[in-house]
């Protein structure tokens, strides 16, 4: 009976904050296009240099926006349910993690919920639209574990992401004004997943998989569909791997979190 009550707060809590942005409805559409056009002009950037040159990390045009897609429709579903996560130095400064630490309900669910933002829509709906393009342009034959592929990896990347904004959050328990800091392996790991992990020089390439496994959300398991085999010290056979990944960045969040929470000590007011 405790967990339908509870279920039905969160639903309550989100509903609100949904409700509450989409009644503004041209705030709402502004802030909207302004993440849609922001992504585009992101892909703009990859679409810039492989006019000048023949290939991106081996990636011809097609292959590095399937990459840039799956990357952003990944990232896109991470920041809008966890994104939140790495405001908290914000919340810590102002004092208004007290006020959440004092209800019976998980301090990270009752972030989560807090401010839901469906702006960040805008960057999904970029990686949604070149998929529908790429995918037909792709010289693939889509057997069931290449589509299962297609499918699951978005929603695989979303969940490293957010592990990556609860390790953010947590650290910030330490670093006050660590946010640039933190957002070196969120957003930093964002911009690396959307390149072809082979254009990365050896060190990167270690680091964002297997410290930050950007790589995972979407070069590696393009490299499974178009069935190429990887670069050194980035086998294609790692993009199978992606829960595994999922699982190793939650526990290090849940690490992070954990440690984080219990050095919180007041903000002194």
């Amino acid at each position: 009976m405790a967990e339908i009550s509870a279920f039905a707060a969160y639903r309550t809590v989100l509903g609100s904050r949904l409700r509450s942005q989409v009644s503004y409805r041209v705030s709402f559409g502004v802030d909207l296009i302004t993440s849609f056009l922001t992504t585009a002009g992101e892909f703009l950037e990859i679409y810039v240099i492989l006019l000048l040159v023949p290939s991106l990390g081996g990636l011809d045009l097609t292959q590095a926006a399937f990459v840039f897609a799956l990357s952003n429709v990944a990232f896109g579903l991470g920041d809008m349910v966890f994104g939140q996560l790495d405001s908290m130095s914000s919340f810590l400064r102002l004092g208004r993690l007290e006020a959440l630490l004092v209800r019976p309900m998980p301090l990270m669910a009752q972030l989560i919920t807090s401010d839901l933002q469906l702006r960040r829509l805008g960057r999904v709906a970029v990686g949604v639209v070149l998929l529908v393009i790429v995918v037909g342009r792709l010289d693939v034959d889509w057997t069931a574990g290449r589509v299962w592929l297609l499918v699951a990896t978005p929603f695989i990347g979303a969940a490293i992401f957010g592990g990556l904004f609860a390790i953010a959050g947590g650290l910030q328990f330490f670093l006050l004004d660590g946010a640039e800091f933190t957002n070196g392996f969120t957003y930093g790991g964002s911009y690396a997943s959307q390149l072809p992990g082979a254009a990365l020089i050896a060190p990167l390439r270690i680091l964002f998989t297997f410290v930050i496994p950007a790589t995972v959300v979407a070069y590696l398991p393009t490299l499974l569909i178009l069935g190429l085999p990887g670069p050194h010290y980035l086998p294609a056979w790692l993009g199978w791997f992606g829960p595994l990944f999922v699982v190793w960045t939650w526990l290090l969040a849940m690490v992070s979190w954990r440690a984080g929470v219990r050095h919180f000590t007041g903000a002194g007011g």
